[in-house]
């Protein structure tokens, strides 16, 4: 089974706010995510991916 975080828990683990996701999720721009319903969530895989993107090249906060 693949993990998934949830919009809280990514913005917990990047000690960002929510609000941050939402504003990066219109923008096109923060680590990939899917849509199921209404619901967001942000495969774990993905968000290490561009965790790991990120870290080579600048600051993801």
């Amino acid at each position: 089974m693949d993990a998934h975080l949830s919009e809280k828990a990514l913005a917990r683990r990047l000690s960002i706010s929510h609000r941050t996701l939402q504003r990066w999720r219109q923008e096109g721009i923060g680590p990939g995510y899917l849509k199921i319903g209404h619901r967001v969530v942000y495969p774990l895989d993905m968000v290490e991916a561009w965790e790991k993107s990120c870290s080579k090249s600048r600051s993801f906060s």
